[in-house]
């Protein structure tokens, strides 16, 4: 589930546990109220670098348009180049973005004398000698056909673009993991990713794990459980809009649900989604079965639920009353078509009321659920304050020994001196 805010998480916390389900938190808001989440870690194989690097690239480019693509791919080259060696070749401890940021400031780059070898230069060379045909190797390769002034250009725009990570907290909270997203479809998870909605700084971060979530558990689902997962994840994506791009995400949507995984993407407006995802945005709501409508006042969002709710028929008629010489009197009636709800009858539609559209069926018009009829609703924060969830002290639990518990107690003496 994303969260603009968490308060879901301080309402509904405790809810959860009580049902059996085990909470992870990615606080990118905080980092001192998350857990840690390390892409690195769900790397497998060379097809997994190669995905990481995309969706680096995609949700880190800003929103500048057009351009030369030189740079975008020279920046993949050296992402793919070094992100492959650290995985094969570095320490599980250092297998981060730290690791990442730490071999780009390494790479010092001289455009008077090409000959110059940096450090990673050298650890390239290395490796070369023991295994020449190495997949980091052959992406370095590629990347060091570049000249010194341009080779300069791409370490100065890979800097540029991992910049976020010079933030001490971001390196720490990325550098090891305990989100374990290949395990949600194993047992009941509530997995709660909480961003800003005011700042995107660090937005990238949840569509990394969005995207390396899906990977994971459909190639789980495959391989391990034949095709379906034994619980079924459903993705709860609020503010979809502002996660960033999750590549692929039309293809995605029309796959994952025959391996009990889906998505449910909450927007402001239907032109949020197109803003992001362009042409593949019609694919993505056309894959969703069911569609649901809270209200809203963006016109062409308004202009498309009114045309998908389709006509109904009015009967009209009309009366003539003609004077002169000779009076008559006419009536003409006629069944007419006319839109079911308008644009502006939907933009003025009661904050009641919602429209619920199912694949195959017609259109529900309904009243909004009143939660507080829910059964659970009572273990709620929104209920009772004394059920409001603590994040701090679920990241932080300490032993707390009740006056009923029985414990063995041993005495250990380290006063003896080695023999």
């Amino acid at each position: 589930m994303t969260l603009p805010k968490g308060d879901i998480v301080y309402k509904c916390g405790k809810l959860l546990q009580r049902n059996g389900y085990r909470i992870k938190i990615f606080h990118t808001i905080n980092f001192k109220k998350s857990m840690h989440y390390n892409p690195f870690s769900y790397i497998h194989s060379e097809k997994d670098i190669l995905k990481l690097v995309t969706v680096l690239i995609a949700n880190t480019t800003g929103e500048q348009k057009g351009g030369d693509e030189f740079w975008t791919k020279a920046e993949t080259l050296l992402y793919t180049a070094l992100i492959g060696y650290i995985y094969y070749e570095a320490p599980k401890e250092e297998q981060n973005f730290s690791t990442l940021v730490e071999f780009i400031n390494a790479m010092e780059v001289r455009e008077d004398d090409e000959e110059f070898k940096n450090q990673v230069d050298l650890m390239f060379d290395e490796l070369a000698e023991r295994a020449p045909n190495h997949f980091a190797v052959r992406q370095y390769r590629k990347f060091k056909l570049s000249a010194g002034k341009t080779a300069k250009s791409i370490l100065v725009s890979c800097g540029a673009r991992l910049a976020v990570f010079d933030i001490a907290e971001l390196r720490e909270i990325t550098a090891y993991d305990e989100l374990e997203l290949d395990t949600l479809g194993d047992r009941k998870t509530a997995l709660f990713l909480i961003m800003s909605d005011t700042d995107d700084s660090f937005n990238f971060l949840i569509s990394m794990a969005y995207t390396q979530l899906f990977n994971l558990l459909c190639e789980k689902a495959d391989d391990v459980y034949g095709g379906r997962l034994p619980v079924h994840v459903r993705c709860l994506i609020d503010e979809a809009a502002n996660i960033g791009q999750i590549p692929k995400l039309e293809k995605l949507v029309a796959t994952i649900r025959s391996r009990e995984i889906s998505t449910c993407l909450v927007l402001q407006a239907q032109s949020q989604l197109k803003a992001i995802y362009k042409d593949n945005a019609d694919t993505i709501i056309g894959n969703m079965d069911a569609r649901l409508f809270l209200g809203g006042s963006e016109p062409s969002t308004l202009k498309e639920w009114s045309a998908m709710l389709g006509k109904q028929s009015i009967d009209t008629y009309n009366t003539s009353d003609t004077r002169g010489t000779s009076r008559s009197y006419g009536v003409n009636y006629q069944k007419l078509g006319r839109e079911l709800l308008t644009p502006d009858e939907l933009a003025t539609m009661d904050g009641g009321k919602c429209i619920l559209q199912l694949r195959g069926v017609r259109p529900f018009f309904s009243d909004k659920y009143d939660i507080t009829k829910h059964p659970n609703y009572k273990w709620t924060a929104d209920y009772d304050k004394k059920n409001i969830f603590d994040i701090k002290a679920f990241l932080n639990p300490k032993l707390k020994v009740k006056t009923e518990e029985v414990f063995d107690v041993y005495e250990i003496d380290d006063t003896k001196e080695e023999t």
